[in-house]
């Protein structure tokens, strides 16, 4: 008897939360010491002890000590990325070195891809088709991850083939229920 009210007092208890309370019991604490009028007096016990002053090496041997490590991080070091504004100035004092160079071609005036190449009807063409693709018609593959499988866009055949209850059907049985509707008759109560 005394293990089975141990258990279920056990099960009564509620979660502390690591606080040695219940639930309801940290609840009223906190309810109670927000609401408070008075204010407590904190009571610091805690001991301060001063901050040891900084290691120094002796006089004489600053000379001695390590020189710090260039960081990696600058534009002096030639693996590092070059801005595009540098690559632009770069590019273009490049273009008027070769000024009078006939077989000179500017990176400038490449463009991205084929853009500098196309014709009016294929710069259209393409936009056509960019467009097709962002408004999603398309659905011989995924493009992206939300899109949904090929396989869930097949229809099978016999849904497509079913052409559900004819309309004269429809009709009929809708008027049948009307008739009954206003009849005041059941069909499960025939001796009305």
């Amino acid at each position: 008897m005394f293990a089975a009210c141990s258990a279920l007092s056990s099960c009564t208890s509620g979660p502390t939360y690591g606080t040695d309370k219940t639930s309801m019991e940290q609840l009223v604490d906190d309810v109670g010491s927000a609401a408070s009028i008075g204010s407590k007096k904190p009571t610091t016990n805690t001991a301060y002890n001063p901050r040891p002053d900084l290691v120094l090496p002796p006089k004489g041997e600053t000379a001695q000590l390590v020189q710090p490590q260039q960081s990696l991080a600058s534009k002096d070091n030639p693996d590092w990325v070059e801005s595009p504004e540098d690559t632009r100035t770069r590019l273009v004092a490049e273009a008027d070195a070769n000024r009078g160079n006939q077989s000179y071609r500017s990176p400038l005036l490449d463009g991205n891809g084929t853009n500098g190449t196309m014709t009016e009807t294929q710069k259209w063409q393409a936009f056509r088709d960019a467009r097709k693709l962002q408004k999603g018609a398309y659905i011989d593959q995924r493009r992206v991850l939300s899109d949904p499988p090929a396989s869930y866009r097949e229809v099978d055949q016999a849904k497509l083939d079913d052409l559900g209850e004819p309309e004269a059907k429809k009709e009929k049985r809708r008027q049948k229920e009307a008739e009954m509707s206003n009849s005041n008759k059941s069909w499960w109560m025939p001796f009305q």
